[in-house]
């Protein structure tokens, strides 16, 4: 049944930017996007941040606007999820039965919030926290304030939901398993200043604890008991003790797995005429010759470009700097960079933590492979350059504001 049809499965970011540069770079075949939910695509970080505060409305999320599927011949299908791929046929089989052909075939269906096995887990007032519904929900939980809300989870989400709930006038308490918030990401220092932050705006922290059970009446949850004993009052309770890849429909179609969708630089994966791309595949790197998947927003939207121009069959990769932000109070952070070479390796400042204004450098064998801007402007375009470029540079001129960061770079 294979025909001359590009498909998408996953009305994401990554999806809909492929969708998007399809017909940008010429293509005038048949496109057909399928989403698994009732909503256009859209973005997910806003989610956590400015549209869960109230400052955004539902048309800043969106991808492109409605108009633009229709004005572009693409074949939007939403709440048409998919039950099946067959390579070898070039099919895809929806969950109410039909089936679609398919040229080349581009798998983007994200990830799943990841659920632990808690007594009381079903009750209610209890939420993961993924989609644009959660958080249409919580935003309506949230927003008269006066609640106590317990987060499980310390990483960038449950810190973004805490800062929001906390905004709202709500009492917070946030239950991690590490010492320090954020320390598995950007290392104890930098973990302590948005511990700091947080527990100045009078967010708390039971670190390192994990919850036992929630506790409910009536079908509505009241109270988290921790394994040390002690029980947190909550009306809300919010799990976000991160996501997985959602690998069901590539693992049955026989694609090579690891952590994700095993992809090259190109985003091909195992079986011809199939790629993937955003946080379900794990891409090859050219920086680092290793696999690197990534839950982020740019790894979306580029990881959407590279595939619909390798499904053009132009030579594409996706090589460039990783990069991901996060709001939270009074603080903008950006980061540009390769996690897995900063390990074991203790930031270099730039700037002061005190000040909350500040950037920290993480550099491996002379060579800066991470840069984390805190409520600095403008700054990421040059730690990129200086990332992708290998520049070696000294850690005196690295450390010191008053040299800009272009003269680091190479004439």
């Amino acid at each position: 049944m294979a025909q001359e049809r590009m498909l998408i499965i996953g009305g994401g970011l990554a999806g809909a930017t492929a969708a998007k540069t399809l017909r940008g770079d010429g293509y005038a075949g048949p496109v057909t996007l399928l989403g698994a939910e009732d909503r256009i695509p859209y973005i997910r970080p806003p989610l956590s941040k400015e549209f869960l505060l109230g400052k955004a409305d539902k048309d800043s999320v969106a991808v492109v606007g409605e108009d633009w599927y229709q004005e572009n011949d693409v074949e939007l299908l939403l709440s048409s999820p998919a039950a099946g791929i067959d390579p070898a046929d070039h099919t895809v089989r929806l969950a109410s039965g039909r089936k679609i052909g398919y040229s080349k075939l581009l798998i983007a269906t994200g990830a799943l919030p990841r659920r632990i096995p808690l007594p009381g887990a079903d009750l209610e007032g209890v939420m993961t926290f993924r989609t644009y519904e959660d958080s249409l929900r919580l935003r309506s939980l949230l927003e008269g304030g006066g609640l106590s809300v317990v987060m499980i989870g310390s990483g960038w989400i449950g810190m973004e939901l805490a800062a929001a709930a906390r905004t709202y006038g709500n009492q917070v308490t946030l239950l991690g398993l590490e010492d320090i918030p954020l320390s598995a990401a950007i290392g104890p220092e930098l973990g302590e200043f948005f511990q700091e932050l947080h527990t100045a705006q009078g967010v708390s922290f039971r670190l390192p604890a994990s919850a036992a059970e929630i506790v409910g009446k009536d079908g509505r949850a009241t109270a988290v008991r921790t394994d040390s004993g002690e029980t947190l009052p909550a009306d809300v309770v919010i799990v976000a003790v991160g996501v997985i890849p959602d690998m069901v429909l590539a693992e049955s179609a026989g694609l090579a797995i690891k952590n994700g969708i095993l992809v090259d630089a190109g985003l091909n994966a195992s079986a011809p005429d199939v790629l993937a791309a955003g946080d379900v595949a794990n891409a090859l790197h050219p920086f680092t010759g290793e696999h690197h998947r990534s839950e982020h927003w740019a790894n979306a939207l580029n990881g959407g470009k590279v595939a619909a121009k390798s499904m053009l069959g132009e030579d594409a990769q996706l090589d460039v700097v990783p990069y991901f932000y996060t709001d939270q109070f009074s603080v903008s952070m950006e980061y540009s960079g390769f996690p897995s070479l900063t390990v074991g390796i203790p930031p270099l400042i730039r700037g002061s933590l005190a000040d909350g204004s500040f950037i920290a450098f993480w550099v491996r064998e002379g060579e800066v492979v991470a840069g984390m801007s805190v409520n600095q402007r403008r700054v990421q375009k040059p730690i990129k350059a200086l990332i992708s470029g290998r520049v070696r540079v000294g850690v005196e001129q690295l450390s010191d504001p008053g040299v800009p960061l272009e003269e680091l770079l190479p004439a």
